[in-house]
Order: structure tokens, then C-alpha cells, then sequence
């Protein structure tokens, strides 16, 4: 065993660079690395790595009679400095999915395990989404398991297929069209909040995108907004993050409007001491929070008299309004940072289809 630093590029997002690894045997006689998640200081390495060791020799680490909830407690130890904090909740709270095999021995599992997991989700009162986020779950542990320890699920892994609802009807996506949105804007006189929903619903930007834009990110010469962080409050904590994926950090055009808005905002926030174009746009030194957000949200709902919508549909509108003003897939793709085509396909079909009528149109002109 070992007590080492890893480079400061290697280092975790809170600057944790102590580690130490192990080198142990597996059932089957083979040499294998263990190497710890990172700490703070080298005396905090070293008291985890004397704990391990202790716990080794007392043999307390037996590969052969490890159970999946064993299995999950070291892997979320092992990511616990390589995701973020929210895929970290997201860990906590699906374990529980996995209640019925937490005590079942590695070594027992065998696919009647599985189905019996299976038809145990299958009674549980929840969305086929989340059903199917619990089994990629269970699959996420099965691969480290395989990685980590050379535990061999491939006569499971190969049978594990997603939970379906051949009867269940597609759900209607919420947003509010242009003139709704209009309607539901016109009461608001707080330029703050009037300025943070034509975000929303102009730019398409997530909840966590808008709590992260800081006032560096307003280019108000070139007319553009860049979206390069992402906020989340995890259990009251609030975290700083890189966006969801690489594709999310992207640059969007200003429209005038929006653009005056948001000058007449920075005017204001100007006033205050200290200002700086580090603070955020819909904050200060701290972000807007969510709630506050919902609250005015719900507010100009009622006063207005249009449908309430979720915050994130908002999101769903802009796709609605470039989609229906016959902006292209790839370009609607970039616009909502989304990874691949398909996921704005996937999302949004149903508004394409709407387009048929135009293609069948055109194609009447050419013959």
C-alpha cells in the first residue's frame, strides 16, 4: 500500500489530491489494484488507508462473500470524485430500487435474482422512465463489478431488456406558443424576472444554464449569450457545475428585445457595491434560486390566465417556436445544446409530423 498526490490537473473539482492504492488477490488467485477515491490532506489518505488495511487483515474484505449492497458502497465510493454532486443524490436515492437483492451474495447471483427484481419494479407505482433509469442503474453496478472485479454477468446482463408499457399513451409536451407567451409576459413588471422567462422561452436554456450565466457571458456588442456553467442546489448546498454535456456549452444570438432587457437589468445591478461582471444575471454574488423562480412563475400563470407550465417546459417551447417557424433539426440541435440529433428527434417528432402537409404540398407543385 501506498500514499501518493496526484498532479493538480488530475485533482477533483474541490482540489482533493491525496490517494492510495492496494494490491490484493480475487477468488480466483489474481492480483488486482484498488485505488481510493481522493482526499483533502495525506494524513486523511493515511487514516482511510490504514482502516483498509485493518479491515483486510481481519478479513472483513472477502471478494467471495461480497452482496450487492457491498457492491454499491464501493462503487459509489469510487465515483464519488468523478461525477457530480447531483449524479451522486441521484445514487443515494436509487439504491433503495434494489432493495430485494441488497443481502444477495455476488457469488449467488444468477438470473432467477434478476427476475424476481424485475417482476418486484414491475408492481411499484412509478413512469416507465424511471423504471428504466433504476434497471441503467442496476446495469451501471453490474459493469463495475465486471470492471473491478472480473465478476461474470453475462448470462444476466444479455437478458436484461427495458420495462415497456404496450398500452400507455404518449404524454402531451406542455409549452406555451408565442402568443401565450406574450400574454403571460405582459404581467410581469419586475425586468429581473422579464428578462429571466424571455431566456427561457427565447433561448431554450435549462434551469441550472440560467442560474449559471454571470454577466461576463452577455457579449451585448456581438448580440450573443454563452452558456458555459450550470447551477444545482443538491439537499440546500448550491454547486457550480460544468453544463450537462460538451454540446451544452454553446453560444446563442440575442434578439433585440431581449438584449435591451437585459442592459436595463445590468443597469440596475450596477447601482449595488461591488458589482462586477462576475455577479449573475438573475442573482448577485449568489444565483436566483429555484424556488423563486417557481413562485413568480405560478403567480403570472394565474394572473394572466394561461395553462401553468413546468419551468423546464419553457425549454420546450423554444423547440416548439423554432420548429414551427421551420427552423432545421441540426440547427435546433445546437441551439438546445443537446448531444446527438436524435435526441431532439426523439423529443420533439411530433412537432416534424406536423410538417407532412407542407412536404406533401410541395411534392403536389413538382408533379
Amino acid at each position: 500500500m501506498s500514499v501518493n498526490q496526484c498532479t493538480k490537473e488530475n485533482a477533483t473539482s474541490k482540489g482533493y489530491r491525496w490517494y492510495y492504492q492496494v494490491y490484493y488477490f480475487d477468488e480466483n488467485g489474481k492480483q488486482r489494484k484498488y485505488h481510493s477515491k481522493k482526499f483533502a490532506t495525506r494524513k486523511e489518505a493515511q487514516v482511510a488507508e490504514a482502516n483498509r488495511l485493518r479491515k483486510m487483515r481481519r478479513k472483513e474484505i472477502n471478494i467471495t462473500d461480497m452482496t450487492f449492497i457491498e457492491l454499491y458502497e464501493e462503487f459509489y465510493e469510487y465515483k464519488s470524485d468523478k461525477v457530480k454532486e447531483t449524479t451522486l443524490k441521484s445514487y443515494r436515492e436509487r439504491i433503495n430500487s434494489l432493495e430485494p437483492i441488497h443481502n444477495v451474495k455476488i457469488k449467488d447471483f444468477d438470473i432467477n435474482h434478476y427476475l424476481s427484481w424485475r417482476r418486484w419494479m414491475s408492481k411499484r407505482d412509478c413512469a416507465i422512465k424511471t423504471k428504466n433509469g433504476y434497471h441503467k442503474f442496476f446495469k451501471e453496478i453490474l459493469n463495475y463489478g465486471t470492471r473491478w472485479h472480473d465478476f461474470n454477468f453475462t448470462q444476466i446482463y444479455n437478458k436484461m431488456e427495458k420495462f415497456v408499457d404496450p398500452n400507455a399513451l404518449p404524454k402531451e409536451m406542455e409549452f406555451y406558443t408565442l402568443e401565450e407567451f406574450k400574454q403571460f409576459i405582459s404581467y410581469e413588471d419586475e425586468i429581473l424576472f422579464k428578462s429571466a422567462f424571455e431566456v427561457l422561452y427565447f433561448c431554450g436554456l435549462r434551469l441550472g444554464e440560467l442560474r449559471g450565466l454571470t454577466w461576463d457571458n452577455i457579449n451585448f456588442e456581438e448580440m450573443t449569450l454563452s452558456v458555459k456553467k450550470n447551477v444545482v442546489t443538491v439537499d440546500g448546498k448550491v454547486y457550480v457545475t460544468t453544463p450537462k454535456s460538451k454540446k451544452s456549452v454553446r453560444t446563442i444570438p440575442l434578439t433585440q428585445t431581449l438584449a435591451d432587457d437585459l442592459k436595463i437589468l445590468k443597469s440596475n445591478c450596477k447601482k449595488y457595491f461591488g458589482f462586477n461582471n462576475k455577479w449573475y444575471v438573475f442573482g448577485d454574488v449568489k444565483p436566483i434560486t429555484q424556488e423563486r423562480m417557481r413562485v413568480r412563475k405560478n403567480l403570472l400563470a394565474s394572473k394572466s390566465g394561461v395553462k401553468p407550465i413546468r419551468l423546464h417546459d419553457f425549454r420546450h417551447s423554444c423547440a416548439s417556436l423554432l420548429i414551427n417557424n421551420g427552423a432545421n433539426i441540426m440547427i435546433v440541435a445546437k441551439y438546445l445544446g443537446h448531444t446527438k440529433i436524435d435526441e431532439t428527434l426523439n423529443t420533439y417528432s411530433h412537432l416534424f409530423k406536423n410538417k407532412m402537409e407542407d412536404i406533401v404540398k410541395i411534392m403536389n407543385t413538382l408533379y
